[in-house]
């Protein structure tokens, strides 16, 4: 990574305003937190910058108020949480700009902790609004992005604020860059991808990427059948893409001229209903039933993907292999995570459902890296400029 990070300035004494991501799931009845993930994971930028003494006020958003403040969406609660996890006192500001937040912040001694209230109460916060962005700007001396999962998008305290501070990285965005950087661009191999997801439309900018790139290619999920569909097998009434079937035969054709190993099922479990408790029939890709659909990877679809991932050395693995919010047909994507866990290869988890997936099932420290990004790690490995990544200083 070719992005300063906290460790290359000095923050002693400093105020340092520090983009974090604190968009956690919330109980709607009772506003408790579901999953503090987010949270502990910007605890070694927290700690480092307390460590060496600095003013630290964080800011993050949190769900989609629709205008201005909404009780259910406040940040108090979370700071209360990261006070907890980090042994540290948070102080927590009912606002993220005006005098209020002034006060708070020239209070602030040296190893002190604020946290902004949601940035979205104003709606200037998306609009990346010039104003609002030199007022948050105007509360610290430095600015560190430690919010990769929120770094596709151009918004004030993303973006803005870098027009009037330094800004640096933090010690979570600095390991998201550079694990998946290294991944793609200089990878142990072989590199072999898992990927799978409802839609091709979704995935385009990923699979093109990736066949420059990549050794061994792994397509299951709902878009194995646009694939199967493009090569000329039925599928049923599975949905496909029809309007991507070039697509798809256009990437077929290009991992075959580039040696890319590019394998599809060899079997389906198949579905009369997307349905919980319905009928489901193991069988042959070329066997679906008409009128089924295809709702998970079979057995010996697995067992050839599980050959193809003993070869490699790294892999990089985004979306699920079959429908699995519905038990019965998340087999394939659990056997899928779990071989993962278990290879002696390099394992990143490319953010979004997938993240969620290993977690659920306790095997976030199996894997060499799960990003915390969705929308940021698709875009990230599909080759695309991070907006909120380019502003901050090259080393």
């Amino acid at each position: 990574m070719n992005k300063q990070t906290v460790k290359d300035i000095d923050v002693t004494g400093r105020r340092v305003l520090v983009r974090v991501d604190f968009n956690v799931p919330l109980d709607i009845n009772t506003g408790a937190i579901l999953n503090d993930t987010r949270i502990r994971a910007s605890a070694p930028t927290i700690n480092y910058l307390v460590e060496r003494k600095a003013r630290v006020i964080l800011c993050s958003h949190l769900g989609q108020p629709k205008q201005g403040f909404e009780k259910g969406l406040t940040l108090a609660p979370l700071a209360k949480r990261l006070a907890e996890i980090i042994h540290r006192p948070v102080g927590f500001v009912e606002d993220c700009v005006g005098s209020k937040v002034k006060a708070a912040v020239a209070a602030l001694k040296e190893g002190d902790i604020v946290l902004l209230e949601n940035l979205r109460f104003h709606p200037e916060e998306e609009k990346n609004d010039p104003s609002f962005s030199k007022a948050l700007a105007g509360l610290a001396d430095i600015y560190v992005n430690d919010a990769f999962s929120t770094s596709h998008r151009a918004h004030a305290s993303m973006v803005g604020v870098t027009a009037y501070l330094p800004a640096v990285a933090g010690l979570l965005m600095e390991r998201e860059l550079a694990t998946m950087g290294k991944a793609l661009n200089q990878p142990i191999r072989p590199l072999a991808m898992v990927m799978g997801g409802a839609k091709v439309s979704d995935k385009i900018g990923l699979l093109e990427n990736a066949l420059g790139k990549v050794d061994i290619l792994l397509i299951g999920g709902g878009i194995a059948s646009t694939f199967l569909k493009a090569r000329g097998t039925e599928v049923g009434s599975s949905l496909v893409e029809t309007d991507k079937l070039e697509v798809a035969r256009g990437i077929m054709e290009r991992a075959k001229k580039n040696s890319v190993r590019l394998v599809l099922p060899t079997d389906v479990v198949t579905a009369e209903k997307i349905a919980a408790g319905g009928k489901t029939r193991v069988v042959s890709v070329n066997d679906v039933p008409s009128g089924w659909q295809i709702a998970d990877v079979g057995p010996k679809t697995l067992d050839n993907f599980a050959r193809e991932l003993h070869k490699a050395k790294t892999v990089i693995w985004n979306g699920p292999m079959g429908v699995y919010e519905i038990a019965q047909f998340a087999g394939g994507t659990k056997a899928i995570a779990r071989l993962l866990g278990s290879l002696d290869a390099i394992t990143i988890v490319g953010g979004g459902s997938t993240a969620d997936i290993v977690e659920e099932l306790g095997l976030v420290n199996r894997m060499t890296h799960v990003s915390m990004g969705g929308g940021a790690s698709l875009a990230f490995l599909e080759g695309k400029t991070l907006v909120g990544v380019t502003p901050l200083l090259e080393k």
